[in-house]
């Protein structure tokens, strides 16, 4: 009587079509996202211009200063890729330094958004001042939340680097941050459209 022996390494996250059951699991998770953000953007859209009251969208947006903070998380998602393909080729020095620079653009785009919440209040416009505020501060609040989640990750990550704990053998894990913080950037991009340019 012979026993299979259970699978190792790599091996023991595999499908059984080949693909990693981490990352299959990973692309459900970013699919439940999508129905979320789904739903935020089009509760926006559908309360959009019913506000009774001010402050209204085009008196209070800076859509220059949003702007900076859109390219500051575009960059941070070349940054991921730069990451991602340091650690694959074993390249920690590079690795670590994109990590670092990924969680840092991350936390520039934090800083943005809380100045800009912080300037918004000051001019009037407050969670439940009109229906323009309260869908605002939802949509941008929750991604903001994510965005906070993903700069923790990752410095996680670069704290592992750090120690040693991290390299071509734990190259999945990269990824698959690499895939949340992607799926946030791309996110927020719809946001800025649909919030800032189209208004």
């Amino acid at each position: 009587m012979t026993h299979s022996r259970p699978p190792s390494g790599a091996h023991a996250h595999r499908t059984s079509m080949g693909l990693d059951s981490r990352k299959m699991a990973f692309w459900a998770f970013i699919g439940s996202e999508c129905l979320l953000f789904g739903s935020l953007i089009s509760t926006y859209l559908v309360y959009k211009g019913r506000s009774l009251v001010g402050p209204y969208p085009h008196e209070i947006l800076n859509i220059p200063f949003t702007s900076f903070s859109t390219f500051d998380l575009l960059m941070s998602s070349l940054a991921m890729v730069l990451a991602l393909a340091a650690v694959q080729r074993g390249d920690m020095k590079q690795g670590k330094l994109w990590l670092l620079v990924t969680a840092l653009l991350g936390l520039v785009f934090l800083g943005g958004q809380f100045w800009e919440f912080s300037h918004f209040v000051r001019e009037g416009l407050g969670l439940t001042t009109n229906l323009f505020g309260s869908t605002f501060y939802v949509l941008t609040g929750t991604h903001g939340a994510h965005v906070t989640v993903g700069v923790i990750w990752l410095l996680t990550l670069w704290v592992q680097a750090l120690r040693g704990k991290l390299g071509p053998g734990q190259a999945i894990t990269v990824e698959i941050t690499g895939l949340y913080w992607h799926f946030v950037d791309v996110v927020w991009i719809v946001i800025f459209t649909v919030v800032y340019l189209i208004q």
